[in-house]
């Protein structure tokens, strides 16, 4: 019989190693790191008590992490302007990064990486990246709007150390936890995170890849599309993986255990859509987990096998001239030359198509509960959708504290019988037959125009915020650039995940189907099995005989 003791004494013994390897990191580093925390009389809260406990701990693993408190009243708060509490300062000598509020949840992760890189005294930018801000020769006063519970912000956020520290003279940093200063996310209209703001004009919605956030910062005008001057690093493999999503990460998986090499790419944050799904339910082994959860140890599974190139945008895929020539994947880093390539690009949000939710995106129009919710604690919300997604996101929104309402347009949801029943026992109202016209606000979203589809009837209701769950658009631009045949309904047509362009595969959201996250992983493992049997044996060379 197995000893119930075993796993407890395993994970213990995973922490010790994981703290011993942080401490030598931290011994190794060349500066001090001196923090300094400000906080107002009367203002000791749960932000400043996390901020002591978080840096103490710190602390404890290297003699080079110092730590002092002052009221915003000392002379130093003067000499260093800090107008909110809590607020820290890193190594205020050398670099100006400043935090407003506390690195709780996802942003404990950003808060150890800018204790290393600011001991380290570098930014550790790709050469690309050091060339772009090393050009700017003016100040850049950079704001990053996060939220503990948004796992695409400390990318973001990173992004903006990294800037501050490769060139200290002309780039300062505030990171801004909407949930401590919502003051500040309510001046900028930051009603969704991650954004960034240099100089008061934002410059990035969303987490950006390192070069796209130098470069837009360069600009002082949010870029979409960076293109490296000269050729990146070259990797050949025998297959690339586009998109890194539960189908991307199997499939990386299934093609090393194959005994292919392997490469992931995804520009955003690995795990798509589930790394914002609060819970998934049912997914095979777990009754309930989080979202985020899921996708950590599909990400650390995945790590043990292939490589993953994060943040790096795929720009071109350009197939061989004939059937089995290798394939090149030019990415904003670099280029890749392989053997196959797997489209796994998955499917964005789909959005509503009317006046103003464009304009009042990320200024009260969101499509992501986890991340911007609890900016809405106590106030009313609209969530637009019938299906799963809205539901569960509906949930989550009220667990939370928001005032919401369901908006769907027809007289039935779509989503499961028990979430539907949950939906019920919570008492979240529903407004049937109805269908958002429009949203109107000034600065951010105030009220909405819906129209009822039974009555004819138009009114105006007020909300504070407007979510949108009404389904996925396939993501085939890229499929669609090179050469790769598309459905009438937009998805990739494949048979067998074979698309029409030998080499080139699909899996996942992107084909169609049930979008469910076990039917993601397991198109992403039979694709890969399906390629691997190609290039041992192609099945274009069988065509071409016959």
């Amino acid at each position: 019989m197995e000893d119930p003791r075993v796993g407890g004494q395993n994970t213990k013994a995973t922490e010790a190693q994981f703290m011993a390897q942080l401490k030598a990191a931290f011994e190794q580093l060349p500066n001090e790191i001196p923090i300094y925390m400000f906080i107002s009389k009367g203002g000791d809260d749960i932000f400043a008590q996390t901020n002591r406990q978080i840096i103490r701990a710190f602390r404890d693993l290297s003699a080079k992490i110092t730590f002092r408190e002052f009221y915003t009243d000392h002379d130093l708060a003067k000499k260093w302007e800090i107008s909110h509490s809590p607020t820290l300062l890193i190594a205020p000598e050398r670099y100006s990064i400043r935090w407003i509020g506390a690195p709780m949840g996802e942003e404990g992760r950003t808060f150890l990486e800018t204790l290393l890189l600011v001991g380290s005294g570098s930014g550790h930018l790709s050469e690309e990246s050091k060339k772009i801000i090393q050009r700017i020769d003016s100040p850049r006063n950079v704001k990053v709007f996060v939220s503990p519970t948004c796992p695409y912000c400390p990318q973001e956020a990173l992004n903006g150390v990294q800037a501050a520290i490769e060139n200290p003279e002309m780039v300062s940093l505030e990171i801004v936890d909407i949930q401590a200063s919502p003051d500040l996310a309510n001046q900028y209209g930051a009603h969704s995170v991650p954004q960034a703001f240099a100089n008061d004009v934002q410059i990035g919605m969303g987490a950006q890849s390192q070069e796209i956030f130098c470069a837009s910062l360069l600009k002082l005008e949010a870029q979409t599309v960076f293109i490296p001057e000269v050729d990146a690093e070259l990797v050949e493999n025998d297959v690339v993986i586009v998109g890194g999503g539960p189908a991307g990460l199997t499939a990386g998986i299934y093609a090393v255990r194959s005994g292919l090499t392997a490469a992931i790419i995804e520009r955003d944050a690995l795990g798509g859509q589930v790394a914002t799904t609060p819970i998934v339910e049912n997914y095979t082994g777990f009754t309930q987990v989080g979202g985020k959860n899921l996708v950590d140890i599909m990400v650390s599974h995945a790590l043990q096998y292939t490589q993953i190139f994060q943040g790096e945008d795929v720009l071109e895929i350009v197939p061989g001239e004939n059937p089995g020539d290798p394939i090149v994947v030019q990415t904003s880093r670099r280029k890749f030359r392989t053997r196959a390539v797997l489209l796994a690009t998955g499917a964005t949000h789909r959005h509503l198509g009317v006046p103003g939710e464009t304009r009042l995106s990320g200024k009260g129009v969101s499509y992501c509960s986890t991340c911007d919710g609890p900016l809405f604690v106590g106030k009313k919300v609209i969530m637009a959708g019938g299906g799963n997604s809205a539901v569960t996101e509906a949930l989550h929104l009220h667990h939370m504290g928001v005032e919401v309402t369901l908006v769907h347009r027809r007289d039935k949801l779509r989503a499961q019988d028990v979430l539907v029943k949950s939906l019920k026992d919570a008492g979240v109202p529903i407004l049937w037959n109805t269908e958002i016209r429009e949203i109107q606000g000034e600065n951010s979203v105030e009220k909405v125009v819906l129209f009822n589809t039974q009555t004819g009837e138009t009114a105006t209701l007020a909300t504070d915020g407007v979510f949108i769950a009404i389904g996925y658009t396939p993501a085939v631009t890229l499929a669609e650039k090179a050469g790769v045949e598309i459905t009438p309904d937009g998805y990739i047509r494949h048979e067998r995940h074979r698309t029409n362009i030998p080499g080139i595969y699909s899996a996942g959201d992107v084909e169609g189907g049930y979008k469910q996250i076990v039917t993601a992983a397991g198109q992403g493992a039979e694709a890969s099995m399906v390629l691997f049997e190609d290039l041992i044996n192609p099945y274009w060379q069988k065509k071409e005989k016959g």
